[in-house]
């Protein structure tokens, strides 16, 4: 078995690093970090749980199916989603996997290490495109330009105009650091934040938002030229060194306003149903299939006939 179990009993505090740190495993594995369980206290909120382990706030809920996420119970357990499959992608520069809500930077000269950032993303309408492309420009203290139908939403929706230019400072919404994106005529960022909110949730134009913390942090350590690649995929699976078959499903992303909240659909490609060929690991398959928890589930032992 891979897993290895942390229990965090109920103390919120800040880490020490933006995001988390896990060590790459050994050739031809692709599962990180462990399983932490993090016991509830009185007054706690899965928003400020999320916050505090620099986690998705959907990520989550996901891991955690029928949490309260205002008023857990307390002295509850929650699963925090810290135990993963890397995407099935070469690991260089960033990887940002639209279905986990996760953003991956493999630094060029630390081999044996990721670090994985929740991120906010595009909402329904305003998707953020899937992509390869690059950091063209990096930004300090950026200005924010909303386009037209930006301002005609935002006059809509608020009843108040947006200027044309909205000045560095704690009222843009980009916060104190920018990446950006060479592709799409670089209307694409990697960019903070200055509301506590939209980590780990689609809230974005289409940009990619992060933490006030995590944008610093990756701000410093990025060049100009590093590899982005952004994708799309709900499910991710690997077959460790040691025979065991590992399943991760994320909630597909939704649509249309229609398909929001409603159970989507995940099936399995045929490379992985090739793998399953008896009863029980075709069941343990369609549960995580259903359940789209999130987290990687042991599906198979491919050692044992």
């Amino acid at each position: 078995m891979h897993r290895s179990i942390v229990l965090l009993l109920g103390v919120l505090t800040f880490s020490v690093f933006a995001g988390n740190e896990y060590l790459l495993p050994m050739k031809e594995s692709r599962l990180v970090g462990s399983l932490k369980y993090y016991q509830v206290r009185k007054g706690d909120s899965v928003a400020e749980i999320a916050r505090r382990y620099d986690v998705g706030f959907l990520s989550v809920l996901e891991a955690n199916p029928g949490v309260d996420p205002f008023l857990p119970k307390t002295n509850s357990y929650l699963t925090l989603p810290t135990w993963l499959i890397l995407p099935n992608v070469k690991p260089q520069g960033i990887v940002i996997n639209l279905a986990e809500l996760r953003l991956y930077y493999f630094p060029p000269d630390r081999s044996h290490t990721v670090y994985v950032f929740p991120i906010g993303i595009g909402r329904i309408g305003r998707e953020t495109p899937t992509m390869t492309t690059v950091i063209k420009e990096k930004i300090e203290n950026p200005t924010w330009t909303p386009t037209p139908n930006i301002r005609k939403e935002y006059l809509q929706k608020h009843g108040k105009t947006l200027p044309k230019v909205v000045p560095a400072g704690p009222n843009n919404p980009l916060g104190e650091y920018a990446l950006r994106l060479a592709k799409g005529g670089g209307v694409y960022l990697i960019h903070g934040t200055n509301k506590k909110f939209g980590i780990g949730l689609r809230v974005s134009s289409g940009c990619i938002r992060m933490n006030p913390w995590d944008i610093k942090w990756l701000f410093t350590h990025v060049k100009i030229g590093t590899s982005v690649r952004i994708i799309n995929r709900p499910l991710k699976y690997s077959v460790e060194p040691d025979g065991i078959l590992y399943v991760e499903v994320h909630q597909p992303l939704s649509k249309t306003k229609a398909q929001k909240g409603r159970k989507k659909v995940v099936s399995a490609p045929k490379k992985l149903q090739k793998l399953v060929d008896d009863s029980f690991s075709k069941t343990r398959l369609k549960e995580a299939l259903l359940s789209q928890r999130g987290i990687p589930t042991e599906i198979k032992d491919m050692d044992k006939k």
